[in-house]
């Protein structure tokens, strides 16, 4: 039974694990998105998120620390600059796994892990505010329809008001 074992080992030892997600945290600072396997993605995430909310609170001894998990100067300072400015106000969640599908050589699954505040696609910045939203055809419009026959009934059966006639001599000369 495997009760307690949360480590995703990758089939790898505990040196080679750590010096493969210190390689490819770094990676993902630099390039802000990196492509690899599944399990790589998902064991990644959880190494690089802690480190992006320990990036939050910029002070010397937090750079240490993090400094101490990558060991590359310049994805410090990239981490504690400008990622850190982007996610200040996220509580967390600040990576995205997206599915690649499976890759043709060995079949295995890829993925492409990304830090969510730099994806322009997905992002606040390029929604249109002044557009209105788009709608869609399917059931509008029988309820435009049903609404529209009682309205038109109802024109046709009331009588058309001649301008030059007042109110009450059009009441007159109505034949009923």
């Amino acid at each position: 039974m495997r009760h307690g074992d949360k480590i995703k080992n990758l089939g790898r030892t505990k040196s080679h694990r750590d010096a493969l997600m210190k390689n490819m945290a770094c990676s993902l600072f630099q390039h802000k998105r990196i492509v690899t396997t599944l399990a790589k993605a998902k064991a990644l995430r959880v190494y690089a998120e802690p480190l992006i909310t320990k990036a939050k609170e910029n002070t010397t001894h937090q750079r240490r620390v993090v400094f101490s998990y990558l060991q590359d100067k310049e994805a410090v300072k990239e981490l504690f600059g400008a990622i850190a400015e982007k996610v200040a106000g996220r509580p967390g969640g600040y990576t995205r796994v997206i599915k690649l599908g499976i890759r043709p050589g060995d079949a295995a699954e890829t993925a492409m892990i990304e830090l969510v505040d730099f994806n322009e696609i997905y992002g606040k910045a390029t929604a249109k505010k002044d557009e209105p939203a788009k709608r869609t055809r399917r059931a509008g419009g029988a309820k435009k329809k049903a609404d529209a026959a009682p309205a038109a009934e109802a024109a046709t059966e009331a009588p058309a008001a001649d301008p030059e006639v007042s109110g009450t001599e059009a009441t007159e000369q109505q034949p009923s």
